[in-house]
């Protein structure tokens, strides 16, 4: 026995099949926009973007099916956007670690390098002790004495031979002004009375 049902039942249906499309096709597109914002795909944000309760989401099994294959894909690339950070984070560290293994064996070639040239001039410097008897620093010293007297002495020379010089130029600059003068006069000897 097959039975019918009755228009209105058979309206009723389809309004609600209806309706259930286009609540699923809402749900959708609304995990698609959440995942295209990069935001976390939840039953309560889907429910707030598509506009449909949750009791919906969780009663219809392709909702609850659609929801938790976002949910899964987008856990899955969660995991691998972390896995990717973390092998950059391993890779820069690494690089950093090479770095500052590079720069610590060259600062040991350096310092090594420095502590050879040190050693080398502290052996510049007691041969140049050993060679130096008392008799020859007290001859170089009484050397140096002679000479900054005699250093002393030429800069009194200077100082006095630059006033000379200052003074015989004011008496040129007195004696041209004079012998101008006196031309002037000869050539033109009424100007002169």
């Amino acid at each position: 026995m097959n039975i019918v049902p009755e228009p209105r039942t058979a309206a009723a249906l389809a309004a609600r099949r209806s309706k259930t499309d286009t609540a699923l096709l809402q749900v959708r597109e609304s995990i698609t926009r959440l995942q295209r914002e990069k935001a976390q795909v939840s039953v309560a944000a889907v429910a707030r973007r598509a506009i449909v309760s949750r009791t919906f989401l969780y009663d219809n099994p392709e909702a609850r099916t659609t929801i938790a294959t976002a949910i899964t894909e987008a856990g899955d690339r969660r995991t691998q956007a972390l896995a990717n950070q973390d092998d950059e984070r391993e890779a820069t560290w690494r690089e950093r670690a090479l770095n500052a293994e590079d720069a610590l064996k060259a600062a040991h070639g350096e310092i090594i390098a420095q502590r050879a040239r040190a050693g080398e001039l502290l052996g510049y410097i007691r041969d140049l002790q050993a060679e130096w008897t008392e008799e020859a620093i007290q001859r170089i010293t009484t050397e140096n004495t002679t000479l900054k007297q005699r250093v002393r002495q030429l800069t009194a020379d200077k100082r006095t031979l630059d006033e000379r010089l200052k003074a015989a130029r004011s008496n040129l600059r007195f004696q041209d002004r004079r012998v101008t003068d006196l031309e002037a006069r000869i050539t033109d000897p009424e100007s002169a009375t």
